[in-house]
């Protein structure tokens, strides 16, 4: 008896490529961004979000923003790699949290740019402290649903 999965499932001929991953990741990375951002806007004072449209493009511009982040974090930690003593890692980690933390303003700068008053966040340090919180949702939201398909192997 075949499983379920085969019958719901096209016929895949061969693994799937590199470019065909990171086209997997971005995809599903954005729908959930979307969702995220989606429920903030629809439950939370602090974000502010004007159509659909509007929150799936916002969830475009929010996932290259947060893996190009995520890159520029890896590439310039890796020169870390080779150093060893408290203070380099003491170095290590206040360049990390600059580069994560520093990056937030970029995004909310970005966000305002292209998006003027059609997306915003509210509050604390001009939105900040949310758009913190909703990237923060969104990478942990992809982060579980990564093991979850990590998991069904």
């Amino acid at each position: 008896m075949a499983s379920l999965a085969q019958h719901l499932l096209p016929p895949q001929p061969a693994a799937p490529s590199d470019r065909q991953r990171l086209f997997l990741l971005v995809f599903t990375g954005i729908l959930i961004d979307l969702v995220v951002l989606g429920l903030f806007a629809e439950y939370s004072d602090h974000v502010y979000v004007d159509s659909f449209t509007t929150a799936l493009f916002a969830s475009i511009v929010l996932q290259l923003l947060i893996k190009l982040t995520i890159v520029a974090e890896h590439r310039i930690l890796a020169r870390f790699k080779d150093k060893s003593g408290a203070g380099w890692k003491i170095a290590k980690f206040l360049v990390a949290w600059l580069i994560l933390f520093g990056s937030k303003f970029v995004i909310l700068e970005v966000l305002s740019l292209i998006f003027a008053r059609d997306v915003h966040f509210e509050g604390v340090m001009h939105g900040v402290l949310w758009l913190v919180i909703v990237v923060a949702s969104m990478v942990t939201a992809e982060e579980l649903a990564a093991r979850l398909y990590r998991s069904l192997a």
